[in-house]
């Protein structure tokens, strides 16, 4: 039996598969809000269900909190490998309810997109391998491969329940690879592999001056001012060429090879347009990067957030006792969090006059992730996107951070690849968010042929 006959199959079913992806998005399964809990149990049952109408073997397995749901291809081959697929049934909280033009789990179709919470993000998108995989199984085709899906109701929420799930079975979702479609593509006519992510290192500072606030009229100019102190430091942390002053900041950076450089090149992108999609002056970057390069593929020193003295209405004339920020730092393949963070507090210590305290406190971490571009399952992942979507895939990078590619890196040894189908205004975690029809019917047709070349390549 050809391929062929398992892409007839998902054309002659269309129409059913958008009824089920309307189906599945009806489900308020938001696992931010202990009102939905019933609902986020619902969506476990409906998942596993249409699995096993699949021809799945089904197991759902009880957490500390919402229901994990593992299927399975049966009668595992040893001989074949074997690729897992990740997803997740929970979706964000719809509030604010008064803009959306339609109620958020009435799903509304209009054209090629159907509109309801999460439904991009990420019930179509997982949907759509799962359909893949039917069409193999019920075609009569033998699958190449040994397949596993891995459906959660806590990505919304941070993963707790999956993160204690995965060591205690790693065993059995042990894979060659695995699959996620919870990203988004430049357009259905740029299809592309995100091959790398960002990692994440959080730090707070803290500067502590006089031991309480003190009349600047009194005593300013007799002492140092901790939000002053503050400021100064943080300015040392960038030159005027946006490279980060850190010593040792960049040393573990791996530079990007020219075939990424020329790959991300081919990603289409107007800087006119992103500066007024910004709503900026002017853009600012690292020197000798592109903006798509400075905001996926370098590391950077971000302050989220700066707090001291009074800043209620009106003015209050002190010098503040203390003064505080929240910063994160984006890393890329290798920097390792720790390493980061200790280089920044020693740089920090360095600057700091003895005239204050200074506190660093470490935040939450996450390591880049990055699978080699030029091999072969990332090749086959290009091949199976061109062939679903009808155009050459490009390779890009996420500037955002997913952790659960490290806990599968960790836990079932096996690299990840990122297979988006999401539209850039498809609206995840906004208000009228939407699915385009063409690009789940796309990654129906990529997935497909990902599991021949895959197989292929392994």
């Amino acid at each position: 039996m050809s391929l062929k006959s398992i892409l007839d199959h998902l054309v002659a079913h269309e129409e059913r598969y958008i009824t089920e992806l309307c189906d599945y998005s009806r489900i308020p399964s938001v696992s931010a809000q202990s009102s939905h809990a019933p609902d986020l149990r619902r969506a476990a049952e409906w998942i596993a269900e249409r699995c096993r109408l699949a021809g799945l073997t089904v197991e759902t397995y009880e957490t500390s909190g919402n229901p994990v749901v593992v299927g399975k291809t049966p009668k595992h081959d040893p001989k074949k490998p074997t690729f897992l697929v990740y997803g997740h049934y929970d979706v964000q909280p719809p509030e604010p309810f008064e803009l959306w033009t339609s109620p958020p789990f009435e799903p509304r179709r209009e054209g090629r997109n159907v509109f309801a919470r999460g439904i991009s993000d990420n019930k179509g998108q997982h949907l759509a391998h799962l359909i893949a995989a039917e069409a193999w199984l019920q075609s009569g085709a033998e699958l190449p491969c040994n397949l596993t899906f891995l459906i959660e109701g806590e990505e919304e929420v941070g993963s707790k329940a999956l993160y204690d799930f995965l060591p205690k079975h790693a065993k059995a979702l042990a894979c060659d690879a695995v699959v996620i479609s919870d990203n988004g593509i430049p357009s259905l006519k740029h299809p592309a592999l995100t091959y790398a992510l960002r990692g994440i290192a959080a730090i707070e500072v803290r500067v502590d001056g006089p031991n309480r606030d003190l009349h600047s009229g009194i005593f300013g100019g007799s002492l140092d001012n901790p939000a002053m102190v503050l400021c100064q430091l943080l300015a040392q942390m960038r030159d005027k060429k946006g490279r980060i002053t850190v010593p040792g900041y960049y040393d573990s950076v791996q530079k990007l090879s020219a075939y990424e450089r020329k790959q991300m090149a081919k990603l289409p992108f107007n800087a006119e347009k992103y500066r007024k999609f910004l709503g900026v002056p002017e853009l600012f970057g690292e020197v000798g990067y592109t903006s798509e390069e400075q905001r996926t593929a370098r590391p950077t020193f971000e302050i989220n957030g700066l707090t001291s003295g009074y800043q209620g209405e009106g003015s209050k004339t002190i010098v503040p006792s203390w003064a505080k920020a929240k910063l994160t730092l984006r890393l890329v393949p290798n920097q390792e969090p720790t390493q980061v963070i200790a280089a920044v507090k020693k740089h920090l210590q360095s600057l700091c006059p003895k005239t204050v305290k200074l506190t660093v406190k470490h935040g939450h971490g996450g390591r880049p992730y990055l699978v080699d571009p030029s091999g072969p399952l990332a090749q086959a992942a290009l091949r199976a996107l061109k062939s679903g979507f009808g155009y050459e895939a490009l390779l890009a990078r996420e500037g955002g951070s997913i952790p659960i590619v490290s806990a599968f890196k960790q836990h079932l040894k096996a690299d990840t690849l990122l297979l988006g189908m999401a539209l850039p205004d498809d609206n995840p975690h906004s208000p009228n968010e939407k699915f385009s029809l063409d690009a789940y019917a796309a990654g129906m047709r990529m997935s497909a042929h990902l599991w021949a070349e895959l197989s292929a390549a392994s």
